[in-house]
């Protein structure tokens, strides 16, 4: 790569709404479906592994957040480690898996609650790996010389999902109220929070910034049926004409496909997708193990890691789980947000020298997709 077109990141921020939240008073903030505590709820819990998480919500269910004033939050944060101001900021790429407004877009209203005056801006709709499509688009606005300063950020408030108001009266509840598998597991997976990365084609004056060798995504969409989705039923996930949009909000919640849905069986199916995708990066000669001082691997559940393990064990894919970096257990799976909140923690954390190189891998179930961000720490 010509010294004129390198990209790297020069700030991170991120922002957890709130007091962490302990998991056994997970259903004080998002309510009790059927006013009772969920089944399920323990064992998904024993499964991710996950310990504290933050929400946008009060006690109660009371927002006091939105997702874009969050992610503009993270955003003034990434600014604020560069030494930068909103004024020097002429890019801003927002990922999120929804939105506060169906429309306009979430980048629009990131913009908005920032304050910012004119930008070009992009706004990208997946679930986890949304926050590498944003990235890759500063990376490259920056590379092509159109921007010198880019934000990405990326966003959830996955909470506002898990009230019960999104079950009742919909096919997901049976005739003692207690709620389908498919909605209640992410009921207890999901957090909220935001995270920024800045991007710049010369590194900060001081300090290390991280230089971007890459950033490479792969959509399997066309081998696999959407493993988590919302806005159609169980039975209309693979049927547009089935969804939200056709058939009308009302009708498409009391089939239960206004909530947010994740199939099992798929997902186990997916997850070795990811990992067949990663091995061939590695045949190519794309990502070499041997060379990759630190892994910064999204993964929703502490169980999904000890599977993804169980697959790479003994292959020339493997990289050492001493070299891994993770904060789950703290903060929970922020969807898009993750990538950003683990990266920002590790930076935090000092473990991080001159010269050392960084690989964060983003596997997402929506419709099977994995992404990787190869970076090389630089002072």
């Amino acid at each position: 790569m010509d010294s004129m077109d390198q990209a790297y990141i020069t700030g991170v921020g991120a922002f957890l709404p709130g007091a962490p939240v302990p998991s056994a008073r997970m259903e004080d903030f998002l309510g009790r479906v059927g006013g009772r505590d969920s089944l399920m709820g323990r064992r998904a819990l024993r499964w991710n592994g996950v310990e504290t998480r933050h929400y946008a919500l009060d006690p109660g269910g009371s927002a006091n957040h939105s997702n874009a004033g969050m992610c503009a939050e993270a955003v003034r944060a990434a600014l604020d480690d560069a030494g930068l101001g909103l004024g020097d900021l002429s890019f801003l790429a927002a990922a999120t898996t929804q939105g506060d407004l169906l429309v306009p877009g979430h980048a629009a209203m990131v913009h908005g609650e920032l304050g910012a005056g004119p930008l070009e801006i992009a706004s990208f709709q997946s679930v986890c790996g949304s926050s590498l499509m944003a990235a890759k688009a500063a990376y490259l606005s920056v590379r092509a010389g159109e921007h010198q300063v880019a934000a990405a950020c990326a966003g959830e408030f996955s909470s506002r999902w898990f009230q019960p108001s999104f079950y009742e009266g919909s096919t997901l509840l049976d005739g003692k109220h207690r709620l389908r598998a498919e909605a209640d597991y992410l009921r207890f997976t999901l957090s909220d929070g935001a995270g920024a990365i800045l991007v710049e084609p010369r590194p900060r004056s001081q300090g290390l910034s991280l230089r971007i060798r890459f950033i490479d995504i792969v959509s399997l969409a066309g081998q696999f049926d959407p493993c988590m989705w919302a806005g159609a039923s169980i039975e209309d996930r693979t049927n547009p004409l089935g969804s939200w949009s056709h058939v009308g909000a009302r009708e498409a919640h009391q089939a239960g496909g206004m909530a947010l849905l994740q199939d099992f069986d798929l997902l186990k199916r997916v997850i070795r997708a990811w990992v067949g995708v990663y091995l061939k990066k590695v045949d190519e000669g794309r990502i070499q193990p041997a060379e990759v001082d630190h892994l910064l691997c999204h993964y929703s559940a502490r169980s999904l890691r000890e599977e993804i393990v169980a697959l790479l064990d003994k292959t020339a894919g493997m990289i050492p789980e001493e070299k891994w970096f993770s904060n789950l257990a703290t903060v929970g799976n922020v969807g898009s947000a993750s990538i950003w909140v683990m990266l920002e923690a590790f930076l935090r954390s000092g473990r991080l020298k001159p010269g050392e190189s960084v690989l964060c891998v983003v596997p997402e179930s929506g419709r099977a997709m994995v992404g990787f961000m190869l970076l090389e720490a630089v002072e």
